[in-house]
């Protein structure tokens, strides 16, 4: 097949997809309360301030 006619194809059944899709719509989640959006904005928050070099273990080590 030509180049040029499987383009031209291509745009065709394109353009009819997205016609057909067009009477599609997804449902839109619902909205989180506004408690959760607070709780995850301040999580958000605390792990943008924390240093980058913070131990990887929750305890420090023991010296003896």
């Amino acid at each position: 097949m030509h180049p040029d006619t499987h383009l031209t194809l291509h745009h065709l059944r394109s353009a009819e997809l997205r016609q057909q899709a067009s009477g599609f719509r997804a449902p839109r989640p619902p909205r989180a309360g506004l408690r959760a959006q607070l709780g995850w904005t301040l999580v958000e928050l605390g792990l943008r301030i924390l240093p980058n070099g913070l131990p990887r273990h929750a305890h420090a080590p023991r010296t003896a």
